[in-house]
């Protein structure tokens, strides 16, 4: 039997204005048909009020009330991505029946791992209830909280559908798959087919800020910036000496964990050529913790368009770095496809986060499902 189509949303903390949209055919175990994907942007007055909204959750810390901009960020991303999903569906010819669930990520505003005597924290914008109610389709969010409740990290949750990628090409463990989103998560699957994922350190975040902070655009495009810099190897060495790297996984960061002002002092040039450096190089520091070192890596996401970064990752991660379309893969649509892989899994009560990828005691669920009310 044909699995039918679940849809999955992503919007990422590096905040490029657009809603990754993509149907998947799944039972979610295995794939059985790409759908359509698309990048749909966000509503002009969208983008400033989540940055003013991003800016005031690193304030509040997770201490006390919630901030007000909180629900107002919060219905207006729920209105956006909902409108997103009933054009996308209009444009692809399908209807609400044909739809099995919705899996809606949410904007991610904080997220703080768990840390001893301190539990983790999370928290997702998006209201999966009115989501279903204006669809007319089950929806499936806040796919990190239980996870965070019973030990875990929260994140990345990326993993058991990069392991279904990697099954679907047939894959040994030589291989590994890396998405470069605001922070970088690196996902390996051992020879027994158990994923090991966690994050490596930071990617496009800080390097994106340092940009915006000079006034040279939102990113560095195509890594021109970073490629009339010099590398700072000396602040480099220091950097690569922070505990993070050197801890063992499961581990999970947060957009804040590493910022720009790791660059303060530094040309914008060489800051962009810096923080490139440092990136690829914590991705390498992560590679050396496996079990065995892969020594190729798929590389998804945002960061995968800059040649910069991937020529850093050949040179200081020691991996023979290729984006996602080598393999046929559609790489800006894999963390939307993920989410509706996991809303396929929640719906049959299947794991989403494991031991070796997020730290929970074992394989557990997750995502809350908004199915549709039933009318009087």
């Amino acid at each position: 039997m044909t699995p039918p189509w679940s849809i999955g949303l992503m919007t990422g903390t590096v905040l490029d204005g657009n809603i990754d949209i993509a149907a998947l055919r799944s039972d979610g175990e295995r794939i059985a048909e790409f759908g359509p994907w698309q990048l749909a942007p966000y509503p002009d007055d969208l983008k400033p009020l989540l940055q003013e909204t991003l800016r005031i959750a690193a304030d509040w810390g997770f201490e006390g009330a919630e901030p007000e901009i909180f629900k107002r960020a919060e219905d207006q991303v729920t209105r956006a991505q909902s409108d997103a999903v009933h054009a996308f569906l209009k444009d692809a010819g399908l209807k609400p029946a044909d739809i099995a669930a919705v899996g809606f990520h949410g904007q991610t505003v904080l997220h703080r791992a768990p840390a001893t005597g301190r539990p983790g924290r999370t928290r997702q914008l998006g209201d999966g209830r009115a989501m279903a109610d204006r669809l007319g389709i089950a929806v499936v969010n806040d796919f990190r909280s239980a996870d965070m409740a019973a030990g875990g990290q929260g994140a990345p949750l990326s993993a058991i559908y990069h392991a279904a990628l990697l099954d679907q090409i047939v894959a040994d463990p030589s291989t590994a798959v890396l998405n470069l989103g605001g922070v970088a998560n690196v996902t390996w699957v051992d020879g027994d087919g158990r994923p090991h994922a966690f994050d490596t350190g930071p990617a496009n975040a800080p390097l994106n800020d340092w940009i915006v902070d000079h006034g040279l655009g939102d990113m560095d495009r195509d890594g021109r910036i970073a490629a009339t810099g010099t590398v700072d190897e000396a602040r480099l060495a220091r950097l690569l000496e922070h505990p993070y790297l050197s801890a063992p996984y499961p581990k999970s960061l947060d957009r804040n964990s590493f910022t720009s002002s790791m660059a303060e002092g530094l040309s914008a040039a060489d800051g962009a050529a810096t923080l490139t450096a440092f990136s690829a190089a914590a991705v390498g520091r992560g590679l050396d913790m496996l079990l065995n070192r892969p020594d190729r890596l798929i590389v998804c996401g945002g960061g995968r368009r800059n040649p910069r970064m991937l020529e850093a990752l050949n040179r200081r991660a020691g991996v023979d770095a290729v984006p996602a379309e080598a393999v046929g893969w559609r790489g800006d649509a894999i963390e939307a496809e993920c989410f509706a892989f996991l809303a396929a899994r929640s719906l049959r009560g299947l794991p989403i986060s494991f031991p070796l990828t997020t730290g929970v005691p074992s394989p557990m669920p997750g995502g809350h499902l908004h199915l549709l009310k039933a009318h009087a």
